[in-house]
């Protein structure tokens, strides 16, 4: 029992440290968003601006895995949040000396995301060396509700300090954010995982080898399809909610900003129920069961009338549980089912393949809901993604089958 809850102190010092670097990071990115919005006023500048986010783990998510597993995971870690550093007090100062061209801020998005690209696979990857195997949905219940809690309070971190200080002293709060983490993940003792030790190949033979192991796990192939349309949804969601609100509720910004509490609010309930409770010990029917109810709470949101914003509020909330009770466990599975030799490999692949899913629900849900409305839109996805999870369901329950008595026979 004891060796069990050892895994408990590297776990919090580990994610110590990421809050701060997460909440900072929120905050400044806020901040440079909002500068964006106000010196340009530019839908297109916004997608631009959230686009160079995405790019650089869609474009070179593989090659990054292979560094994540050649090696140590904490090493590349404390290198990426140095990066984010450098590059925050880079526009901090070009912010000094006066306001910066919108191309060198895009450049300095581009760098932070370039940072997060190989952080969080290998944070994820790095999870397995200090969580015991029983305990790794747990785990990642309480991850996600350090970054639940991050990305709700880091916006209004964030305007509260463009309204009292100079870009210029925001961007040294990234710095801030950065330095403390890299300073508790000095402190965390991580053993060295099986890939520090391998033969080294030629690049490319090793990123064939993360696509190899996510083809081998037929398992883990049925459940990324649920998942990969499930991120396709929730980004677009987050972005309409304001609209929907507002042309279909006819409600104001604070009814908006209400809906969107209700939705971080869920995330945040999620993920500490699965912290506090470990999780379900069947994670393929919670992947499946996570996309049936997130289109069964669009598709009850989209038939509800201008009168029913209140219920809409509880639909919201429900939405944004869902999430969180499908991606926990799905991480928790790759975590438990890759060797550790190719883990960083596999999650930063299956985490390019995801994002990929957001820019392209992204473009397609803006002109579908301009055209149909976003009361329709909602109908359309909960009619999508309620046969999605039921399919998802038939095709995966026999590996939570096979996992219960491969336990029993252990």
């Amino acid at each position: 029992m004891e060796a069990i809850k050892a895994w408990r102190k590297p776990f919090i010092a580990l994610y110590a440290g990421q809050a701060f670097s997460l909440l900072s990071s929120s905050a400044v990115q806020f901040a440079i968003i909002w500068w964006i919005t106000l010196k340009t006023g530019s839908a297109i500048s916004l997608t631009i601006a959230s686009a160079l986010g995405l790019l650089p783990q869609i474009l070179i998510g593989p090659f990054a895995g292979v560094i994540i597993d050649r090696y140590k995971r904490k090493s590349i870690m404390i290198i990426a949040d140095i990066g984010v550093a450098l590059a925050g007090l880079a526009l901090g100062i070009f912010f000094y000396f006066g306001e910066p061209s919108l191309a060198l801020v895009y450049a300095i998005l581009f760098l932070r995301a370039l940072g997060d690209t190989f952080h969080k696979p290998a944070l994820q990857a790095a999870i397995p060396q200090v969580v015991p195997e029983e305990e790794l949905t747990r785990a990642g219940g309480l991850g996600q509700l350090v970054s639940a809690l991050s990305s709700m309070a880091g916006p209004m971190f964030g305007a509260l300090l463009v309204n009292l200080v100079p870009m210029r002293f925001v961007m040294l709060v990234d710095v801030g954010g950065a330095l403390l983490a890299v300073l508790a993940l000095s402190l965390v003792r991580l053993p060295d995982h099986a890939g520090q030790g391998a033969l080294r190949r030629a690049f490319h033979k090793e990123m064939q080898e993360g696509f190899l192991a996510i083809r081998q796990n037929k398992a883990l192939i049925r459940a990324t399809i649920p998942v990969f349309l499930t991120s396709m949804v929730f980004m677009p969601l987050g972005s309409l909610l304001p609209l929907m609100v507002r042309q279909y509720f006819l409600g104001g910004p604070m009814y908006a900003g209400l809906a969107q509490t209700m939705f971080s609010i869920g995330m945040l309930v999620s993920a500490l129920a699965i912290g506090i409770g470990g999780g379900s010990k069947r994670p393929f029917a919670m992947i499946s069961l996570s996309s049936f109810l997130l289109g069964a709470c669009s598709l009850i949101g989209g038939l509800l009338p201008p009168s029913g914003f209140w219920f809409f509020c509880v639909i919201v909330f429900l939405i944004g549980t869902t999430g969180m009770m499908g991606s926990i466990p799905y991480m928790a599975y790759i975590q438990k089912s890759v060797a550790a030799e190719r883990l960083g490999k596999v999650i930063a692949t299956v985490t390019s393949i995801i994002s990929l899913g957001i820019p392209l629900g992204m473009l397609s849900a803006g002109p579908i809901a301009e055209r149909v409305g976003v009361g329709n839109w909602m109908l359309g996805v909960g009619f999508v993604l309620m046969p999605i999870g039921a399919g998802s369901y038939l095709s995966t329950k026999r590996f939570d089958r096979r996992a219960r008595l491969d336990k029993a026979g252990a």
